[in-house]
């Protein structure tokens, strides 16, 4: 599998997605049209599909330029989403298969973030949107705690260890910062945190990183562990729904 990483704006990722063996590739969240184009242009690549999470303006912005560029190529994304996904094509929901430039996907319905959120999963690789971020998840702008740590918990963290998981922002670095005040001694944790900040240092991305790294030192992923119970005012009897939601405020506050 080829996959193309496109930084764009200040902080996000746009990612072209093929077969390895082919020049045919599809973009999922094209946050702007140019970056897409130019890197098309520069891999001698043929759009043939968009791929949404999510209807946020920072993942659709290129919909409609790319569909003047590629007239007829379709748009998928979540059918809640009708009327809110430029260009939208496809209606798509839980369990649905997408086969785009010779990659077939299976939908994984992840509300929280957004109502119609999804993401796109194969054997190797999942593209999350704004769902899980590198030791962190989304903000929840139209969703719950309980919809979100779902999304997260009993869909995302079930993916094979192996998973490599791209997501949309680069946020790694200051979610690393509020993981390392929820867990201070998880050994895990402060060896990542070394990594990114060389990796920044050097200019470099964070995406993708793997559902086994994200279940060692992401707390959203280790709302059962007791040390996160603690750090959030929790207790043992406490549902793993409510330390999700104590741990989401804590860091909107952060």
């Amino acid at each position: 599998m080829r996959v193309v990483t496109i930084p764009c704006r200040t902080d996000n990722y746009t990612y072209l997605v093929g077969a390895a063996d082919t020049h045919r590739v599809a973009v999922v969240d094209p946050c702007d049209a140019e970056p897409v184009l130019d890197a098309l242009h520069e891999g001698q690549l043929e759009l043939v599909a968009i791929l949404n999470t999510h209807h946020h303006g920072d993942h659709v912005g290129g919909n409609l330029e790319l569909l003047r560029r590629f007239p007829g190529i379709p748009v998928y994304a979540h059918h809640s989403d009708r009327g809110r996904i430029p260009g939208q094509t496809h209606a798509v929901d839980e369990g649905d298969t997408v086969t785009a430039a010779d990659v077939e996907y299976r939908v994984v319905f992840v509300p929280g973030h957004t109502r119609g959120h999804i993401a796109y999963v194969t054997e190797q690789v999942a593209f999350v949107g704004d769902t899980l971020f590198g030791a962190g998840c989304g903000r929840l702008f139209e969703g719950t705690p309980e919809q979100m740590n779902h999304s997260m918990n009993h869909k995302l963290a079930r993916l094979p260890d192996h998973t490599r998981v791209y997501f949309a922002h680069e946020y790694t670095a200051a979610n690393l910062r509020f993981a390392s005040t929820i867990e201070p001694h998880n050994e895990a944790l402060q060896s990542r945190i070394q990594q990114v900040t060389q990796m920044r240092a050097r200019g470099e991305w964070t995406t993708p990183t793997t559902i086994a790294l994200e279940k060692q030192t992401n707390p959203f992923l280790r709302v059962g562990e007791a040390s996160v119970i603690r750090a959030v005012g929790t207790s043992s009897q406490t549902s793993a729904d409510a330390v999700f939601a104590a741990l989401r405020r804590a860091k909107d506050r952060f």
